[in-house]
């Protein structure tokens, strides 16, 4: 949505409520038409009604299902333009693939001459301290790395003290919401560095609560990824340095690229905190197109007391449901190719016969 359309709708929706903001029953009407207008309250996806002339989004409509947790699922065929969405406009918990927003908000300062990949910058380690003490957790310095290094062990290894150092050097979420806002990513916003979000995480159950700080739309974040694919902001040398990187991460094998087949290249970047997995990336298939992904999966245990006595069983759950999906549209795009080259064969047949 553009800002003029969000101005249609904000402006007329503030002066219809302002009258009954104090009163406690009305405000949350108040908050209701709010979210409503923004696409930001919690559907199940049961109340999703997919697009009836997309067989792939009603087959993934159908594994995203509701039980026990949102999920959300958006995927665009950089080919062809094709989408399917699930869920994709409503926030989920970013956690770890905001990691991608902040490598590239860091090379858009390389691109500009502002630092370079051989700078020097220190680790950021965490202090141990209470929950929601400080608004901004502690922070030791430790080991100074230079900038392609901590990249690579941002995104390869999802280290959070690299992150937290690259995020310092940029000038903190801000500047990545600035980078964001400036690459026309309306659903994003970053608001603590990863040390306060790992110290904090778990206030808000995202089974169920839409916390919008720290927090994407999946529609958000296949922009992102198609994007920085097809060089839209960043110079070939720093994409290069972003995609190698994604090519080569080692968290979530069980994800996206868990059903994957053989020949299938995948550049990924995945997220993990309380209840909520997520995984966003291209899979390049093996004629060449790729396909931008984005899935986030929350619960998909009964109970927060079932995960608490089952983590280990919550978090394969929700892993193999990211792959089901993953797989589902891969195979989805792949029969939509070959139906597109079945009938531009069809056509060239009977044109010639003519």
């Amino acid at each position: 949505m553009n800002r003029s359309a969000l101005t249609r709708i904000v402006a007329p929706l503030a002066l219809a409520l302002a009258p009954f903001a104090s009163a406690p029953a009305q405000a949350q009407d108040l908050e209701s038409a709010f979210d409503s207008a923004f696409g930001t309250e919690v559907r199940e996806p049961e109340q999703f009604l997919p697009d009836p002339d997309s067989p792939l989004e009603r087959r993934i409509a159908q594994i995203a299902n509701g039980r026990d947790g949102r999920i959300g699922v958006a995927a665009i065929d950089l080919a062809t333009g094709e989408q399917v969405s699930v869920l994709g406009d409503q926030l989920f918990p970013m956690a770890s693939t905001s990691k991608i927003a902040i490598a590239a908000t860091f090379l858009e300062g390389v691109d500009q001459g502002r630092w370079s990949l051989t700078s020097e910058f220190p680790l950021l380690w965490a202090v141990r301290s209470q929950r929601f003490s400080t608004r901004v957790a502690p922070v030791r310095e430790g080991e100074y790395l230079p900038a392609s290094q901590l990249i690579d062990l941002m995104i390869t290894r999802s280290s959070n003290p690299a992150t937290d150092a690259l995020l310092a050097a940029v000038g903190g979420p801000s500047a990545v919401n600035d980078w964001a806002r400036r690459a026309g990513l309306t659903g994003f916003s970053l608001d603590r560095d990863i040390a306060t979000l790992v110290r904090d995480d778990g206030e808000f159950d995202p089974t169920y609560h839409i916390d919008p700080r720290d927090a994407a739309t999946p529609e958000t974040m296949v922009r992102l990824l198609a994007g920085i694919y097809q060089g839209e902001w960043l110079s070939a040398e720093s994409r290069d340095v972003i995609l190698n990187a994604m090519e080569r991460t080692r968290t979530g094998r069980n994800r996206i690229r868990g059903m994957m087949p053989a020949g299938v290249t995948v550049s990924h970047k995945t997220g993990t905190l309380n209840r909520m997995a997520g995984d966003i990336g291209i899979v390049e298939m093996p004629d060449g197109r790729a396909i931008a992904m984005a899935i986030f999966v929350t619960g998909q245990s009964a109970s927060q007391a079932h995960e608490n006595a089952n983590k280990s069983e919550a978090r394969r759950l929700r892993d193999a449901r990211i792959a089901s999906i993953a797989r589902a549209l891969y195979d989805g795009y792949a029969e939509r190719a070959n139906a597109r080259q079945y009938a531009s064969a069809q056509h060239q047949s009977a044109a010639a016969a003519r």
